[in-house]
């Protein structure tokens, strides 16, 4: 994870301040908040592999999510296995709706504007489906039974919840780094500059994509049985909304698309302007969906390359090496 600038270095030291500082916060608030930031931040990683590298923008992300969630919630309350294989059966289950998606969709060759409507029109049917079935629970969801331990993963105390989750990200970040950084991520970041050139250079377009296709979704359904081991509760339009598919992209354009940092810091920072949103107007709801589209618009107009581009700025290393963050 290399940091090009010292404007990088101090942005990536003020988020880990934050969340270390979380532990030391005298009101339980600010860490109820931040795992719910940290769980969405998984969820803007796993976009990150597609539409970051590779170029692959999904309007529906949340059909991996949802996936990764039902699959594990349907093992537990319907067959009553254990949680721990549930979790495991989540990313899997995630990470093969990726894959059928994009197996599906580059078949044909879609890309573009048309992938993207390609991945709602998944997340939309899949939730129309969840919605419909008795085995999903309807309209009703989902409900896991309530039985603490660390054997269904169930854990009351928050302190050790969020130490869990901080593990979890750090470890996707890392395996993000590593796939930037390797063979793969060098073609993957070859057919989002020139799909066409890249394949003119022998490297096979379409196992690539479906391959980063299948590990967004892998990242997709962590995230989505991460919600619901937490929240223990899951339905069609919770795990399967078109929320979820905003929240994957809009922290990895703000916090800057392809990066290994970007990612967690555009959705901290986004969930902390909603947070100081609704704490400063109660009695305007729904503000932090509006300042979300006006920040959006903002970074899509001045910072292409998002807060990690804009840092990059500050005190370069190397004027002319590329940010890396």
């Amino acid at each position: 994870m290399r940091l090009n600038s010292v404007g990088q270095i101090a942005l990536v030291a003020a988020a880990i301040a934050y969340l270390l500082g979380v532990y030391f916060a005298s009101s339980p608030v600010w860490m109820g908040f931040t795992i719910n930031a940290l769980i969405v931040a998984v969820i803007a990683l796993s976009w990150n592999i597609t539409g970051g590298f590779g170029g692959l923008s999904s309007f529906g992300h949340a059909a991996m999510y949802g996936t990764g969630a039902y699959a594990s919630a349907i093992l537990q309350v319907k067959f009553g296995l254990n949680a721990w294989i549930g979790f495991g059966a989540g990313i899997l289950a995630g990470a093969a709706m990726g894959a059928f998606i994009g197996a599906l969709a580059f078949r044909y060759g879609l890309r573009g504007s048309y992938f993207a409507l390609v991945t709602l029109a998944f997340a939309e049917v899949l939730r129309i489906c969840a919605s419909s079935f008795e085995f999903t629970g309807g309209g009703s969801g989902l409900q896991l039974t309530l039985a603490p331990g660390i054997g269904n993963l169930q854990i009351n105390d928050r302190t050790v919840v969020y130490t869990a989750l901080l593990i979890v990200v750090a470890a996707v970040m890392a395996l993000t780094a590593l796939i930037k950084f390797s063979r793969f991520g060098a073609y993957l970041i070859a057919v989002r500059e020139n799909e066409d050139a890249a394949r003119a250079l022998g490297i096979d377009t379409y196992k690539i994509k479906v391959q980063a296709m299948a590990i967004s979704g892998a990242f997709g359904g962590l995230a989505g049985v991460l919600y619901l081991q937490l929240w223990l509760f899951i339905d069609s339009t919770v795990v399967y909304g078109s929320a979820v598919s905003v929240e994957a992209l809009i922290g990895p354009i703000i916090g800057g698309a392809g990066t290994v940092w970007g990612p967690l810091l555009g959705t901290l920072g986004l969930h902390l302007l909603g947070e100081g949103a609704k704490h400063l107007l109660p009695n305007a709801p729904g503000l932090n969906f509006v300042l979300y589209a006006i920040v959006l618009i903002c970074a899509l107009r001045f910072l292409p390359q998002g807060l990690v581009g804009l840092a990059g700025r500050v005190g370069p290393f190397k004027k002319k090496e590329n940010d890396n963050a």
